[in-house]
């Protein structure tokens, strides 16, 4: 399915030409090697005001990146496992302040690092039991193997978990592989970026009685159309021509290719062409820009399925339910600089909050961001990223496939230049 311009951009007040220098200045980062290819779609008042594509979604194959093209979203998988677990709050199925272990009994009783190496760490037990809320904020204690910065995400290497998930283990053992290991810090007292939306995804399982994909695919993907949303993609289909090819900036090569271009990375990028035997939600979908904006308009009209999908003007959420979602929901009601435990992330920290699966802007001058205060969002590790400004009716996704997402100022650059752009 793909994705085109709906209305003219002087119809909602954005200025064309600048957004044609938005197209031009990320034309760049292909014309020297930075990026393969890219796509953007901004959309105000629930219409796509502009689409553009620029590069190759396979540098390789010499194949165009098209309306259509499939990209790993990766981390952007996390807010549609939110709102999933939203939809079954909704119905009163839990309460935020329930402990997990009600129903995923294997975190009954989680311990905490204390001190010492990955070979013997000490830990004590925690102060209180990881509740729902948790999982939803990232204030959990659980981590990411692949972070690098701690004791405890060695840990999870040692077990098996780094960048990708331990071969042959499905959601419900990783689940207790994760119990097993100790947290980062005592539940609600930090905010540290790893597993806790996949246990999040799996909370979802046991509480609907659906597995993780089959309650997406029939509670949020069919209603809204999100007909090209999928876990992993055949590569004898007709999709796999779709797909894009993953990169990773390299070594000069040789003269004609300067260090840092773009260079293919299959041993990550080849997992997207077998179905995985774990359904991560945090981190596990791949999909279109068409289908990703469904999603993104559903939130910016507050919960209601706009009129293109099948289920057309019904609500997934509750309009106070997103509001309450992008609200900021950390302890204290601080900005993430002062809870943050280093390590990678989707985010930058000063000026912002963290709510219900989202990143939320609190005030755009320490966060260095013209976007408007209580505006959300998240990226993807390959370089996507997404935002919704409610008080400017704005959408914005961006797609690539660069990891790490931190080797260029990619999102920063989009703000600046799209709020440029704005011209009432």
């Amino acid at each position: 399915m793909s994705i085109e311009r709906e209305v003219a951009p002087g119809q909602v007040g954005f200025d064309a030409k600048r957004l044609a220098a938005l197209d031009a200045h990320f034309a760049r980062y292909v014309e020297d090697g930075r990026l393969a290819g890219w796509q953007l779609v901004i959309s105000r008042d629930g219409r796509v005001a502009h689409a553009s594509t620029c590069g190759r979604r396979d540098l390789e194959a010499g194949l165009p990146v098209e309306p259509d093209t499939l990209w790993r979203v990766y981390s952007m998988t996390k807010p549609i496992t939110s709102v999933a677990a939203m939809m079954l709050w909704e119905e009163g199925r839990f309460e935020l302040t329930d402990p997990i272990s009600r129903w995923l009994p294997e975190f009954a009783a989680p311990q905490v690092y204390d001190r010492g190496s990955a070979g013997q760490p000490y830990t004590v037990p925690a102060a209180e039991p990881i509740r729902v809320w948790h999982l939803l904020t990232h204030t959990s204690g659980l981590t990411y193997g692949f972070l690098q910065t701690s004791v405890v995400d060695a840990l999870y290497r040692k077990a098996g978990y780094d960048i990708m998930s331990k071969p042959g283990v499905d959601l419900a053992q990783a689940c207790r592989d994760w119990a097993a290991l100790p947290l980062l810090f005592q539940p609600g007292t930090g905010w540290g970026y790893g597993v806790s939306t996949d246990v999040l995804g799996r909370l979802v399982e046991v509480v609907s009685g659906q597995s993780l994909g089959d309650f997406l695919r029939t509670r949020i993907f069919e209603p809204l159309g999100m007909t090209d949303t999928h876990w992993w993609v055949d590569p004898a289909g007709d999709d796999a021509k779709r797909l894009a090819a993953l990169y990773v900036p390299g070594p000069a090569a040789n003269a004609a290719v300067q260090a840092g271009a773009a260079t293919r990375f299959d041993p990550i990028g080849q997992h997207a062409l077998r179905e995985p035997d774990l359904h991560s939600g945090g981190g596990g979908l791949i999909c279109t820009a068409a289908d990703y904006h469904r999603f993104t308009s559903m939130l910016l009209r507050e919960g209601t399925v706009a009129s293109e999908g099948t289920a057309a003007g019904e609500r997934l959420l509750s309009s106070r339910t997103v509001r309450f979602m992008t609200r900021n929901h950390l302890p204290g009601g601080v900005d993430l600089d002062r809870l943050q435990t280093g390590g990678f992330a989707e985010t930058t920290f000063e000026g912002i909050g963290f709510g219900l699966g989202f990143a939320v802007v609190r005030d755009p001058v320490p966060a260095r961001t013209p976007s408007s205060p209580g505006s959300y969002y998240w990226g993807g590790a390959a370089s996507t990223a997404f935002w919704v400004d409610p008080a400017e009716r704005l959408t914005v996704a961006f797609y690539t496939q660069l990891l790490p997402s931190s080797t260029h100022p990619i999102r920063p650059q989009l703000r600046q230049l799209i709020y440029s752009a704005l011209t009432d």
